[in-house]
């Protein structure tokens, strides 16, 4: 669907850096959560959580982050997510779940 179509907002695309770490999930879903996003990175397990790294490209942090959790709620709805997304102009954006905790520009 052409840029015209959707509007000009759904097609401005960011390349993002995510670092988390989430509870009550397992390496698949997460796995599966990150293709949704068309994202690439790792998934290592620490303890009792997970570590995620990863890229992608999106409209915004918050966006992806609503999508990542949303995902992985939908085969453990006590899944939390404590993650950073960075976008290439330097601006960390840190979220817990769906909540924007604090955002920094660098």
């Amino acid at each position: 669907m052409p840029c015209g179509e959707v509007g000009a907002a759904l097609c401005a695309s960011d390349e993002l850096t995510l670092k988390a770490r989430i509870n009550r999930s397992d390496t698949e879903t997460i796995q599966q959560a990150l293709d949704q996003l068309a994202a690439k990175g790792s998934v290592r397990k620490e303890g009792d959580e997970f570590i995620v790294g990863a890229e992608t490209e999106g409209a915004s942090a918050k966006e992806l982050n609503r999508t990542l959790l949303s995902a992985m709620r939908k085969v453990e709805k006590r899944t939390t997510l404590r993650a950073e997304w960075t976008s290439n102009d330097g601006t960390t954006e840190r979220f817990f779940d769906y909540v924007l905790k604090k955002t920094i520009k660098d």
